[in-house]
């Protein structure tokens, strides 16, 4: 009787001894406290949402093991992106100055400052800033390829054709299903 109980302790403790060596694993975040100024991005690249406005990564996918991502996005137009889909990312927007309209699936949503929303993952989705002005600090979850995605859309310094857009969005874990918000 007591093989049988070496042996079924023994079966069961190989599961939590490799959840351990996980755990351990993805804990590979930034170790110290750091501050990222106003205007300023994590990492000083000038990342701009189309060549405008500035899009700064405040927190880096780097710095939570992929967990997460964090940018502030300033507007100073009544624009937005393309209908687009996340496979991978969950994203939360929080409306630091300005009113912007959401569309997450069939609904839309007139956000004000002070207002946050939740788009989950594989739900087609868009913005449109409605002030001259607007202010926006969205999470993605995970981080995923969003800051490589904006670095590299930061270089575009011309208007790329649906068909390069589409494989860049690809690229990056996301899909473009329909234009962007108008007024």
């Amino acid at each position: 009787m007591q093989r049988k109980d070496f042996l079924t302790k023994t079966l069961l403790a190989v599961p939590a001894i490799a959840l351990a060596g996980t755990i351990k694993a993805a804990t590979n975040s930034t170790k110290e406290p750091f501050i990222v100024d106003a205007g300023k991005s994590r990492f000083g690249e000038d990342n701009k949402f189309m060549g405008v406005h500035p899009n700064d990564l405040k927190i880096s996918g780097k710095d939570t093991d992929g967990h997460l991502s964090v940018f502030d996005y300033v507007g100073y137009a009544k624009v937005g992106p393309a209908l687009h889909i996340h496979f991978h990312q969950d994203e939360i927007f929080t409306v630091i100055e300005g009113e912007y309209r959401f569309v997450v699936g069939k609904e839309t949503h007139v956000l004000k400052t002070g207002q946050t929303i939740f788009l989950p993952r594989g739900i087609p989705h868009t913005w449109i800033q409605l002030t001259d002005k607007g202010r926006l600090i969205y999470f993605l979850q995970p981080a995923g390829k969003m800051e490589e995605f904006f670095s590299y859309m930061g270089t575009v310094k011309q208007r790329l054709s649906d068909e390069e857009m589409a494989r860049i969005h690809e690229a990056h874990g996301m899909k473009v299903v329909g234009p962007p918000l108008t007024l």
